[in-house]
């Protein structure tokens, strides 16, 4: 069985965000828009983002984003986000996206990889430094 489907959430690990779509984040068919997942993945990519930079970030990119599964009304999303570079006045995150189907038997599936750089700004919405650790 492939990492993407090991029906586990990642261990010792702490999502950012837990979400369950609704009906009217989907379409007739019960799947999941794709920009209601973007969204999620977004903003949990922005949590640790923000704390790295002690404060407001506006997203400037998306590098990558990929659909592995379909993500269905009902599903428990854990959404996971790491830092993985930090430069002048941007931070670069990486997200996973899991989904908990048929919670009672424990069906767990990867269901989106995505990485987002964001930009530090100041209350004027203009880049600032992101300041040391």
């Amino acid at each position: 069985m492939s990492d993407d489907n090991n029906n586990k959430l990642p261990a010792g690990r702490m999502p950012q965000l837990r979400v369950m779509p609704m009906p009217a984040d989907a379409n007739v068919h019960g799947d999941v828009f794709g920009g209601w997942i973007m969204a999620q993945v977004d903003i949990a990519g922005s949590l640790p983002a923000t704390r790295r930079a002690n404060g407001r970030v506006a997203t400037v990119a998306v590098d990558s984003f990929v659909f592995k599964q379909p993500v269905f009304v009902g599903d428990l999303l854990s959404i996971y986000a790491d830092i993985v570079k930090v430069g002048k006045t941007s931070i670069t995150v990486h997200v996973e996206v899991y989904a908990e189907r048929n919670r009672l038997e424990a069906d767990t599936v990867k269901v989106t990889d995505a990485t987002l750089i964001y930009v530090a700004t100041d209350a004027t919405r203009k880049p600032r430094a992101i300041p040391p650790l």
